[in-house]
């Protein structure tokens, strides 16, 4: 069993000298290593559920499809694919360099630091350790402590099961991450808020250490005029309410053209009411902590809730709530939401949607509910953001196709299947010249003949 006492710094330098001994490097050791996480999961399942529950009452339904699932999907990908995402790429040569051949290597980046969230504590974690696995990477990992039943229980299933020098967990709250951004890591990957983004970033310049940052934002779904309202309100009821709303994907806020505001108020109310939004139920979550009712409590002062709008403070649940009429002045529209609250805003032109929402820095998701192909094109193409759906909300995470990320104030690069390899690999370019010829085009004497040769080849390339 490893040593279960490690320092910070001991376990940075193991880590260091692990991967310096090239251990991480054949492709089916890393397979291995993908094999054996999935098996400790799959065998401490219940286990999973019940921390996860202890810490603010998730269903164990909602764990696995939001969570358990989503790693199951990652390594398995990652062990079918991992062969083709590592090979070396030919790429052609030009003429300059005739004759030679030229590829690109993908090499794992090396010690990683990758910290995680509490909102979904395994999947934001373990799925990029899974990415790091893959690339060749060894990995420390550090869980949010707000989360602290399923902190304890990564740390003891990781910590007793694999070599430190690969995989560690280590917990801990401010002053265990900001020793751990002192170091001079080969990469971090980090999960969380917009503010402890910047802090991280400041952090991993001092070391020059690139940065892979999730963060989150005001994410906007706009309601046109032409949708399929029922589905519509079916679809985005589910998004904004799955984890209590403590999703950084979920809708932020909605915009609803004016001609079917009330039309959507009403049906809103109808859904709410037909899905019973409730820990018992199993489709419903406790706010994390104390510390975020209060800040959520504090955006429903002077707000106008046309639905929900209580709060039970003991059980920490704020019941489903939608703000209406409510405008880009309001409290809720200040700061990302991260919770069970809803503004809407009725607007009437969809450039004056677009101008609005290009006005706010970028969000990690945006998304378009509407029956037409033109506003479906014009909003894709005018509104800047890290991804998203039509007719949909969140699903977009489902597909590990797509590579997940934000832009600007909503993160920086992006990872999940193959997207996640690349995360954590240096594509590292090869140039390999035969010896048998060498043109003397380059060499001293320089002559105005053999510039109008150059001139010919470079026309030719």
């Amino acid at each position: 069993m490893p040593n279960q006492d490690l320092t910070i710094a001991a376990t940075f330098e193991g880590q260091k000298n692990f991967f310096a001994s090239g251990k991480t490097l054949a492709l089916t050791v890393r397979k291995t290593q993908l094999k054996k996480l999935k098996e400790l999961l799959q065998a401490n399942e219940e286990r999973l559920y019940e921390a996860v529950y202890a810490d603010f009452c998730k269903s164990k339904f909602d764990t696995y499809t939001t969570e358990i699932a989503i790693l199951y999907q990652e390594i398995d990908e990652a062990i079918s694919h991992l062969s083709s995402w590592a090979k070396t790429q030919k790429v052609s040569t030009n003429w300059v360099n005739f004759p030679a051949k030229s590829f690109v290597m993908k090499e794992p980046l090396g010690v990683s630091l990758i910290i995680g969230a509490w909102n979904y504590p395994y999947q934001l974690l373990l799925a990029p350790a899974i990415a790091a696995i893959s690339a060749g990477c060894s990995a420390v990992l550090k869980p949010s402590e707000q989360a602290s039943a399923s902190s304890a229980l990564m740390a003891e299933l990781i910590n007793q099961h694999f070599d430190p020098g690969l995989l560690r967990v280590i917990e801990g709250g401010i002053s265990e991450t900001t020793e751990l951004l002192t170091l001079p890591w080969n990469k971090i990957f980090f999960t969380g808020s917009v503010r402890v983004g910047r802090i991280v970033y400041e952090a991993a310049a001092k070391n020059l250490v690139p940065v892979t940052l999730e963060l989150g934002g005001k994410s906007p779904a706009v309601i046109t005029e032409d949708c399929n309202l029922n589905m519509t309100v079916k679809r985005l009821v589910w998004a904004k309410y799955l984890n209590a709303g403590q999703t950084c994907i979920a809708p932020d806020y909605v915009m609803v053209h004016q001609n079917i505001a009330e039309d959507f108020i009403n049906a809103m109310r109808k859904e709410i009411k037909k899905e019973s939004f409730s820990i018992e139920n199993g489709n419903y979550v406790q706010i994390i902590n104390n510390h975020n009712l209060t800040r959520l409590s504090r955006l429903l002062e002077n707000e106008h809730a046309a639905i929900g709008g209580s709060i039970d403070e003991k059980a920490r649940v704020i019941e489903p709530t939608v703000l209406y009429p409510s405008s880009f002045q309001s409290k809720a529209m200040q700061e990302e939401i991260f919770g069970p609250i809803l503004p809407v805003i009725v607007y009437d032109q969809l450039e004056t949607v677009v101008d609005q929402i290009n006005e706010a820095p970028k969000p990690l998701a945006a998304y378009i509910f509407t029956s037409k192909a033109t506003t479906q094109d014009y909003f894709l193409t005018k509104v800047s953001f890290g991804g998203g759906a039509v007719n949909d909300a969140i699903m977009h995470i489902s597909n590990s196709a797509l590579p997940f990320g934000g832009i600007g104030n909503s993160g920086i690069g992006a990872y999940r299947g193959k997207a996640g390899f690349d995360c954590f690999s240096h594509a590292k370019s090869i140039l390999q010249k035969s010896t048998l010829i060498e043109l003397n085009l380059k060499y001293y004497p320089h002559t105005p003949g053999k510039l109008n040769w150059i001139r010919r080849i470079l026309k030719m390339s």
